[in-house]
């Protein structure tokens, strides 16, 4: 079990790393980077305030900042609908997610899809953009 965290970690953080390089476009609205910054100040991850304030810093340097003009009502997890609320304003292809289970496989034109699959579609178009 450690070892399956700490390989979706890493993976996690690849997907990231694209994004903070301009090598896919990250999109995100008001809800989404507040739920972002939430999950970066949980306990468990340990990470110190400056840490957090340097992340999010990061992410909204490089981010497109959408504004959904409605609400979605899909996901039984409601925090998960404002995912699926930018993905749609977005009109983004992908959205990728630690926890595939509570998003429909595809909304509007997006998919959901894990960070590794991502990352596995990425390496099979030889493309990310």
């Amino acid at each position: 079990m450690l070892r399956q965290r700490c390989d979706e970690c890493r993976t996690q953080a690849s997907v990231l790393l694209l994004a903070l390089t301009s090598r896919i476009a990250l999109y995100v609205s008001p809800p989404v980077l507040a739920e972002y910054e939430e999950v970066l100040r949980r306990p468990r991850l340990k990470l110190q305030p400056q840490q957090i304030a340097t992340a999010m810093a990061a992410i909204r340097k490089v981010a497109h900042l959408v504004k959904p003009n409605h609400t979605v009502s899909v996901s039984p997890h409601e925090s998960d609908n404002r995912f699926l609320e930018c993905a749609e304003a977005a009109e983004a292809d992908w959205l990728v997610t630690g926890n595939t289970r509570h998003f429909p496989e595809s909304h509007v034109q997006t998919k959901t899809v894990t960070g590794r699959r991502f990352l596995d579609i990425l390496a099979d178009s030889g493309n990310p953009q």
